[in-house]
């Protein structure tokens, strides 16, 4: 059954990385976090088995569906599960204190300099908040590598609404048929269809890899450098 979730009040928030490089992009592609460009899976599940312990109470957090709903802002996530709002502020704090635990996925770097040396505008699109996207990628030494990252707080509508993609494309300048989002979630394919761009599904880290191929992505990559034989042979159109 459907669940109508509230809208959220939009803030603006400043959402360009340092050493931005401003101006347009012709062409551009929109990530995910967590899942795509970071492995932060066992950070998650601690952070989120401490938060329950601290709000809930004794028993065993339900991670599993937790995860299944990743993509999404977690506020919403809280309200799809029937858990306490209350549980972010913990997760958040436990979060940040385990970062040291999340990686940047095998081969995640070295496609992001390949794509900028190839004047792609780079963007992140995540369902944590803007300020915690870009400590964490801060953190990992990454922020400078996006040219913008948009948080579920910065729009009106987080994902799977197409809002957050049309803001990273508002952001990079970049028309939607010349861009192509990567996610891991069925979640992040409906928010790139919804904005007219292309949706390709990252099975390294999907949580759930038949789930994902049976959503019908317009492309399937099992690898980050994949993505490169998809924009290779592009001049104004992703291929």
């Amino acid at each position: 059954m459907a669940v109508d979730l509230p809208v959220q009040p939009f803030v603006p928030a400043p959402t360009r990385a340092p050493d931005h490089g401003g101006g347009r992009h012709e062409r551009a592609v929109v990530f995910d976090l967590d899942g795509v460009v970071v492995d932060s899976f066992a950070v998650m599940r601690e952070a989120f088995r401490r938060a329950y312990a601290q709000v809930v109470g004794p028993g065993e957090a339900p991670f599993a569906e937790y995860h299944r709903h990743q993509g999404r802002y977690f506020p919403d996530i809280m309200r799809l599960m029937g858990l306490p709002l209350a549980m972010e502020e913990p997760f958040t704090r436990e979060s940040h204190r385990l970062r040291d635990g999340v990686t940047v996925f095998p081969g995640v770097t070295e496609l992001l300099r390949t794509l900028r040396a190839a004047g792609f505008g780079l963007a992140v699109a995540t369902g944590k908040s803007g300020p915690r996207a870009r400590a964490l990628l801060d953190h990992l030494g990454l922020l400078a590598s996006f040219h913008h990252v948009v948080g579920s707080d910065e729009v009106r509508r987080p994902k799977p609404a197409p809002d957050i993609v049309r803001r990273a494309l508002d952001l990079l300048g970049t028309e939607p048929e010349n861009a192509i989002m990567i996610g891991d979630a069925v979640t992040d394919l409906a928010s790139a269809r919804g904005a007219g761009v292309r949706a390709a599904a990252a099975l390294w880290g999907a949580a759930d890899a038949a789930e994902l191929l049976a959503a019908g992505p317009d492309v399937v990559l099992r690898r980050p450098a994949d993505l490169l034989a998809v924009v290779e042979k592009t001049t104004t159109r992703i291929s």
